[in-house]
């Protein structure tokens, strides 16, 4: 078993999923570029959407990539902490409406 879960190193085994499966792993590929695609939202704002939201699925490719794309498309430094404190907020509040099922669980 790996030391270390997360290194650079490991992207390279989806090369092996993507042999696998190539239709499928099209298919995610077409579905994630026409995600980001400029729509009603710019690009800016996608990016920093994706910012919090990597951070609530707590991937830390996804976090880097999007900072750097959300760098690329115009966003501060604050504007992308900003989207970091709205993942971390989203994550807590999940934690926290959870707590009903622990609470109900008192009254058995």
């Amino acid at each position: 078993m790996k030391e270390h879960f997360y290194t650079k190193d490991s992207l390279a085994s989806i090369g092996k999923l993507m042999e696998l499966k190539p239709e499928t792993a099209a298919s995610f590929v077409a579905f994630d570029q026409k995600v980001f695609e400029k729509g009603a939202l710019d690009a800016k704002t996608k990016e920093l959407i994706a910012i919090g939201a990597a951070h609530v699925t707590r991937c830390p490719y996804c976090i880097e990539a999007h900072v750097n794309r959300a760098k690329k498309a115009g966003a501060s430094d604050e504007e992308i902490a900003e989207a970091v404190f709205v993942g971390i907020a989203m994550n807590a509040g999940a934690a926290f409406a959870h707590s009903c099922f622990a609470m109900d669980c008192l009254k058995k």
